[in-house]
C-alpha cells in the first residue's frame, strides 16, 4: 500500500535536519519497514543510527557471491556489533553455473544485464515479495550517480514503497567525520561487480 505522504512538502522540511530525526520520524509510518545495506564503505554510518532507533528493523543483504573478503569480514562485524537483524538473500544460481553460461561480462556486454538479474535484481525483489515493506531505508547520496541525482531524501519506487534516505545530502567528508566520531569502521575495498564503476546503478535503485 502506497502511503500517503507528501513528499515534496517533506523534502523540504528535512534539509538540514539530524538523519536520526529523520528515521524516527519514519519508523511511525508503518510496521513494514526495512533497509537495505550492501556492508560498503560507509554502511556503518546508516545501520549505526538504527541501533539507537530501531534495532529490530530487518536489514535486507544481497549478497552477489562476488564480494571481497574484506566486506564479509565487515559485515560479520557490524552484525556483532549492532546485532544486526540481518536477512541474507542470495542467487538462485550458483557463481560456477552463472560464470560457466555468461562468463563474467562487463557492463557494456549484452550478457550483463541478465548477469544483473541473477546475482542482484532477483534476490531483492525475493526479499521485497517476503517483506511487503512499506518503508524502505536506503544510503544512497546526491552525487553518486545521475539518477540518485535525481532523487531526494524522500522519494517512491515504482512500485510505490516510500524510499527513505537519511544521509542524501551528506558528503563523503562528512561521512568520515561521523565515522571518526563513533569509532566506526570503513570499507575501502568494497566492490559491487554489477556496477563495476561507482558512476554505474547497481540496478536495485532503478526500481
Amino acid at each position: 500500500m502506497k502511503l500517503d505522504i507528501d513528499i515534496e512538502y517533506y523534502n523540504r522540511q528535512f534539509r538540514g535536519i539530524p538523519p536520526e530525526e529523520i528515521i524516527q520520524w519514519a519508523t511511525g509510518l508503518s510496521e513494514k519497514r526495512i533497509v537495505t545495506t550492501s556492508f560498503g564503505k560507509y554502511s556503518a554510518v546508516l545501520l549505526s543510527t538504527f541501533q539507537r532507533v530501531d534495532s529490530k528493523i530487518n536489514v535486507i543483504w544481497c549478497d552477489t557471491g562476488y564480494n571481497l573478503p574484506e566486506t564479509y569480514q565487515h559485515a560479520q562485524q557490524l552484525t556483532k556489533r549492532f546485532s544486526l537483524n540481518l536477512n541474507t538473500y542470495v542467487p538462485l544460481e550458483t557463481r560456477a553455473s552463472t560464470e560457466y553460461r555468461l562468463g563474467f561480462p562487463t557492463s557494456d556486454l549484452p550478457e550483463h544485464a541478465e548477469f544483473s538479474e541473477i546475482v542482484k535484481l532477483e534476490p531483492f525483489n525475493r526479499a521485497l515479495t517476503e517483506h511487503q515493506p512499506d518503508v524502505w531505508f536506503t544510503n544512497i547520496r546526491i552525487r553518486q550517480t545521475a539518477l540518485r541525482s535525481s532523487k531526494d531524501i524522500l522519494s517512491f519506487s515504482k512500485d510505490g514503497i516510500l524510499k527513505v534516505s537519511p544521509f542524501y545530502y551528506w558528503t563523503d567528508e562528512d561521512l568520515d567525520d561521523y565515522l571518526m566520531a563513533y569509532d566506526l569502521p570503513k570499507n575501502s575495498t568494497y566492490f559491487d561487480p554489477v556496477k563495476a564503476l561507482e558512476s554505474r546503478e547497481c540496478g536495485i535503485h532503478l526500481q
